[in-house]
């Protein structure tokens, strides 16, 4: 009985012992049981976050690429339109346009600062965008230098370059490896929920079986569920979103080809817009000197005309005042064929060629078609103090950089005032004026009495395409345009300008050392005497009669036998029937083939005989090569320098250039 109440005693002991922490137990198991759910559910709640923010990332990544693709190529496409249409309002389109793209790829790439494994390829797509760049810019920049034909083929050249297939590699490559991330992060974002969702039914079971923990149950399923909710949402307006830009891309590239089927269309009409345009330069420029050159011709063919016909009267009866009268036609005539020269020298298009210029003669020599070309209201005053230094300039460059100053004084004065052209020595100290080194220079000032500039003007003047002068009166690239000239002759510019008081333009540029006591330009062929020949049989290829005639005299003065051809396709003939034909005299352009083509038609056995071409055009000058070496006299030419180019065709002269005409 002892041993029965004591195994009862110590069996209620054991149940009271159970009973008594039994609920500890359940409390520890529930409280680890709902740790471990908070838990849990932090996690799940967080790497779903997470998933989703990685996805949002993605998104974003392929929008600013698709955007940054669709930007560069409307860019380039505004760029065609520029080399085709020079429109200055399309070629600032176009900048902004680049600069946007640029904004662009910049968000792309702090986009992907994180992203290790698309560093590399961001980091290669902003070189290649900044080579493709340079490329695009140097087009815009020959196209603001009116060199559309260049910018035109470099245009079509990096249509094809490897550079936009770079690009548009990268751009794949950038897009595919987000792609990739994205479904990874789509299923990081599935498994997340499938988590969230064991939490809840977990939560749920933990409710049914403990009513303790029903509030608390109730709280976390309820915090859950929004989570869920808001998740879902997030997820929903997501994929709106990439539906979205999905239809604008799409949009986009229709928009793009759209663009390119234009372009196409457009090129095909490019030849015919090119000749209108190339017309109505040519037409700016006539209409720009026609007043003053044809008033010019009319004075000197008036002194000629009148000349010749008093010499006539004169003739018989006071030979000497004839001969004066002749001496004056001459010198009208001499007048017309120089001013002819420096105008043709002018307007010839040639590649750069700096060399050793005396400023001084070069202002002299551009005074008479400064003159022309601002008119008789603006009186032109030099004061030429360079004394003998020289400058290492392109000649052309600088003679277009004075006639644009001499204009724009022209149109600040309104047509009417007193322009001084003024050279003078300086010696600069270390940037003394802007980035120029210290040593001598020479200083060339265009100085004006006109309206002036403001300080906003006066601060925007270099600005290209920025103009005051209404539409269709400048472009706004003239300043400009002398501003790169200097600067890339090691020089400076600066302007001196105020309100009413007028405007100087002072140009720096570094003296030429060693070439003090040269002459300006070689000297004149007339000037040297020419070697003498015997009397030689010359055959006179020519299809105008009174010139004909006229060089026939010419050569029988000078004691050669000329024999006459009218047609260059009688020319082989005579050659066979005259044997001892020393020299061919042939005008370049004629009916049915030039000199150039009769000259290489020739039979074999005349390829001995020397050649003069003979040419008023002065575009053929400048195709030198066309001429094989032969000598070339310019119309109109006088008895000495028709014998200077004799004495060199005779002496066997097989170099490309031009007998001038004796002054």
């Amino acid at each position: 009985m002892a041993d029965s109440y004591y195994m009862e005693d110590q069996e209620s002991g054991w149940q009271a012992a159970v009973r008594r922490f039994l609920p500890l137990v359940l409390v520890i198991l529930l409280v680890g049981a709902l740790g471990t759910l908070l838990y849990s559910a932090s996690n799940a709640s967080r790497d779903h976050e997470r998933a989703l923010m990685e996805q949002r990332r993605s998104f974003e990544i392929i929008a600013l690429a698709r955007a940054f693709e669709a930007k560069t190529a409307r860019a380039e496409v505004t760029l065609a339109r520029y080399v085709i249409s020079l429109d200055p309002d399309v070629g600032r389109l176009f900048q902004d346009q680049w600069r946007t793209a640029s904004s662009q790829l910049k968000l792309l790439s702090y986009a992907t600062r994180q992203s290790g494994w698309q560093r590399a390829n961001v980091q290669e797509l902003q070189h290649a965008f900044e080579q493709r760049g340079k490329t695009l810019s140097e087009i815009g920049l020959r196209t603001t230098y009116d060199q559309k034909m260049g910018a035109l083929a470099q245009f079509h050249r990096a249509g094809r370059s490897e550079d936009l297939k770079h690009i548009t590699a990268l751009l794949d490559r950038v897009i595919q490896a987000e792609n990739a991330r994205l479904q990874e992060r789509s299923l990081a974002v599935k498994l997340a929920g499938n988590r969230t969702q064991f939490v809840d039914r977990t939560s749920r079971l933990f409710g049914l079986v403990l009513l303790v923990c029903v509030l608390f149950a109730l709280w976390m399923l309820n915090a859950a569920y929004t989570e869920r909710r808001n998740a879902r949402r997030m997820a929903e307006v997501e994929a709106e979103r990439a539906d979205r830009l999905e239809a604008a891309v799409a949009a986009r590239t229709i928009e793009l080809s759209d663009a390119y089927e234009q372009l196409k269309k457009e090129t095909s009409e490019r030849a015919a817009a090119e000749e209108n345009l190339r017309q109505m330069q040519k037409m700016d420029a006539v209409g720009q000197l026609t007043g003053g050159i044809a008033h010019d011709f009319n004075n000197m063919l008036a002194v000629v005309v009148g000349g010749l016909e008093l010499a006539k009267r004169k003739l018989r009866l006071k030979p000497q005042e004839a001969a004066r009268h002749l001496d004056n036609a001459m010198e009208g005539a001499t007048r017309a064929a120089a001013l002819t020269r420096r105008l043709l020298a002018f307007a010839r298009s040639e590649p750069l060629l700096p060399r050793a210029i005396d400023p001084d003669q070069l202002v002299k020599g551009m005074v008479e078609l400064i003159d022309r070309s601002i008119g008789d209201q603006v009186t032109v005053s030099l004061d030429n103090n360079a004394a003998g230094w020289h400058i290492f300039v392109d000649q052309h460059q600088m003679e277009n950089a004075i006639l644009n100053l001499c204009v724009n004084a022209r149109d600040a004065m309104d047509g009417r005032g007193r322009l001084v052209i003024e050279t003078r020595q300086a010696q600069l100290a270390e940037h003394e004026i802007g980035e120029c080194a210290a040593g001598d220079y020479i200083v060339l000032s265009v100085k004006d009495d006109g309206c002036g500039m403001t300080p906003e003007v006066l601060a925007r003047v270099f600005e290209p395409f920025f103009t005051t002068k209404p539409v269709g009166k400048g472009t706004g690239l003239g300043l400009s345009q002398i501003f790169g000239f200097v600067r890339q002759s090691e020089g400076e510019i600066r302007i001196e300008s105020d309100l009413g008081q007028g405007t100087s333009v002072h140009i720096y540029l570094p003296r030429k050392s060693g070439v003090e006591g040269t002459s300006w330009s070689e000297a004149p062929l007339a000037d040297r005497e020419p070697v003498l020949h015997p009397p030689t049989r010359i055959l006179v290829v020519e299809d105008d009669p009174r010139v004909l005639n006229q060089t026939m005299a010419a050569l029988a003065e000078l004691g050669h036998l000329p024999v006459a051809c009218d047609h260059p396709s009688k020319a082989a003939k005579l050659l066979t029937s005259h044997r001892d034909i020393g020299l061919i005299i042939s005008d370049v352009l004629m009916p049915d083939m030039t000199g150039p083509e009769m000259i290489r038609t020739l039979p074999a056995a005349h390829a001995h005989v020397p050649v003069l071409f003979v040419t008023g055009y002065a575009g053929d000058i400048a195709e030198s090569s066309e001429f094989g070496g032969h000598e070339v006299l310019r119309k109109p030419y006088t008895l000495m320098g028709l014998s200077h180019a004799l004495s060199n065709a005779l002496s066997g002269s097989r170099h490309p250039g031009t007998a001038a005409a004796a002054e």
